[in-house]
């Protein structure tokens, strides 16, 4: 790309394409051990590639959820011209600015402290974090889930049922203490295995003050939640936690056949869960994980972290454990009766149940009845408009489990709070004239939340219900998006069950392929709907005339529409005139 003098001229699938090119080239590299190479490479991207500076001031001015959030200098980086003149100046020189100090409440009414850098720290990092993800996803074990491109949550949740499916078994339900603010700064430079430049780099990071209310504090241990580079620095800080309890694992001996079982580990960020048929393997284990922890700072959380087992009580604890927002437990099934009939002795006792954790639910009931409250003085419209992006996020990332029950419940509940929240609004209506005027029949629905937006368009409240149960497929192994397997992980975005129904089954008839750039929607990109044919010319809200493409190639066609609609519109003023003129 030549003659890049503004922001403006920026081809973003061509930045895409040639930092994710650079970024293939760590990754094998890392793979085959050749660390020199990998520094080499990383080089490159920090220091020469103007690109690699362009993406990382993208995604932190753009596409992150941070982006309206000031650092301890309140400068936000909002124009194309502030973008531009930031990529420009951006250099990985080990400098860094104070962190801002922020508290937000945790579910358990304790505060979580945040450290939010400056817009400039935060593209330094994001830069960084390009270089260095390649290099640690060659690395990393395959039973790690958080924080890292192309795994989730589901893909952690659908481990734990494959590990549990086939027999009960004794659990580790773990939870590190204050994982992220105790992490020892040498142990975690030393692990990072890095060139001295960019050590220099992470250590200022790690060793930047913190300002809390009006003083300054200097931080001997930990990494700040807020940062960017702070959960890849995480990650890398517990990698090898599988491999230390493998070893211990086979220095238990083989004197019992049950010890012979593989363990399973899967571990998002923090909480990991070790999963055993021997109560007292896991015991040991858990002996190991201390140690293991014990010289980066680290200790298991005495409250949160239990011995228990996945169908019967133990210790006067009910079975299963909660795990990432999912309640996970196996029930005995009663088969007495169809063994009578098939004989078949072999018949498998027992069900493994995942769903929808009860204090997950909670919050959400909480999240939903404090926004019909909130919003008792708006019209029907705008209530709509704020409730149904929580319901259809909050349903699409717990559908892959057992939730039909659960979602028939939440829109019984949305209902009785609509109900009320009509009732307050008119409290002399008769019932029959209330439910006539706020719900109707729609598709042979009755009482559907519903009423006309803009353009007499029907606007209805998104039931949980509505949002299909969909099985996942986790993703295989330890591969990653850097192993240029693309055919393979194109498909896996179109059945990602976090994407909408819509949006998916137009990726799956794309054949995972952006409708304008035609290269390939990966899962680390943002993915949007767009009209072939804008409205404001005419296109209409119809299936063939929508596409999905990248968040950043739908940003330049909306741009080049919006030219092409002031065009026409100067063109029909112009017209009007000269046939106005005519007629007089």
């Amino acid at each position: 790309m030549e003659n890049i003098n503004s922001w403006k001229d920026i081809q973003w699938s061509a930045v895409e394409a040639t930092v994710f090119r650079l970024q293939l080239r760590i990754y094998k590299a890392a793979k085959e051990k050749q660390m020199e190479k990998v520094y080499k490479l990383q080089k490159t991207l920090l220091k020469k590639s103007s690109f690699a500076k362009y993406l990382a001031v993208r995604r932190v001015t753009q596409e992150n959820q941070g982006k309206n959030t000031p650092g301890i200098d309140g400068k936000l980086i909002r124009t194309p011209l502030e973008k531009f003149q930031l990529a420009s100046n951006l250099t990985v020189n080990g400098k860094t600015s104070p962190i801002l100090r922020k508290y937000i409440p945790k579910p358990d009414g304790s505060l979580r402290p945040l450290g939010i850098p400056t817009m400039e720290d935060r593209a330094k990092q994001m830069l960084v974090y390009l270089a260095l993800s390649p290099q640690w996803e060659a690395e990393f074990e395959a039973g790690s889930y958080g924080f890292r491109p192309g795994r989730s949550v589901l893909d952690a949740m659908e481990a734990v049922f494959l590990g549990i499916s086939k027999k009960p078994k004794w659990v580790l339900d773990a939870d590190i203490s204050k994982c992220f603010d105790q992490i020892n700064h040498k142990y975690l430079l030393e692990k990072c295995q890095t060139y001295p430049e960019l050590r220099k780099q992470l250590r200022s990071w790690l060793k930047a003050g913190i300002l809390d209310g009006k003083t300054y504090a200097f931080p001997e241990m930990g990494t700040p939640q807020g940062g960017v580079i702070s959960p890849l620095l995480c990650n890398i800080a517990l990698h090898g936690l599988k491999e230390a309890l493998d070893e211990r694992l086979s220095s238990l001996g083989y004197h019992r056949p049950i010890t012979r079982q593989p363990l399973t580990f899967i571990r998002y960020a923090d909480d990991f869960v070790l999963m055993h048929p021997d109560k007292e393997v896991i015991t040991q284990l858990q002996e190991s994980t201390q140690d293991f922890l014990k010289p980066i700072g680290l200790q298991l959380h005495p409250d949160k972290t239990r011995i228990i087992h996945t169908q019967t009580p133990f210790e006067g604890r009910p079975p299963g454990f909660t795990f990432l927002g999912f309640d996970v437990v196996q029930k005995t099934k009663w088969v007495n009766m169809r063994l009578a009939f098939t004989k078949k002795l072999t018949e498998q006792k027992f069900i493994t149940l995942i769903t929808p954790s009860k204090e997950g639910i909670k919050r959400h009931k909480q999240k939903l009845r404090d926004i019909i409250r909130r919003y008792r003085g708006v019209d029907q419209e705008s209530i709509i408009q704020k409730l149904n992006p929580i319901i259809r996020g909050w349903a699409l990332s717990k559908r892959t489990q057992i939730s039909s029950k659960v979602f028939q419940s939440l829109d019984a509940y949305c209902y009785q709070q609509l109900w009320k929240w009509a009732c307050k609004r008119h409290p002399t209506m008769s019932r029959m004239k209330l439910k006539q005027k706020y719900w109707q029949i729609v598709e042979n629905r009755k009482w559907c939340f519903a009423t006309k937006g803009k353009k007499d368009v029907l606007l209805q409240l998104q039931l949980h219900s509505k949002i299909p149960i969909l099985r996942y497929a986790k993703v295989k192994g330890s591969i990653s998006p850097f192993d240029g397997n693309l055919e393979y992980w194109t498909m896996q975005t179109g059945k990602n069950p976090l994407i909408p129904p819509i949006k998916a089954k137009l990726i799956k008839e794309q054949k995972g392929v952006c409708g304008i750039c035609k290269k390939a929607l990966l899962p680390t990109d943002l993915i949007e709907r767009d009209h072939i044919v804008p409205k404001a010319l005419g296109g209409l809200n119809r299936r063939d005339n929508v596409q999905a493409v990248h968040q950043y190639c739908h940003q330049e066609k909306t741009q080049a529409d919006r030219i092409e609609i002031r065009r026409q519109r100067k063109t029909n003023l112009v017209l009007s005139i000269v046939s106005r003129s005519r007629m007089h």
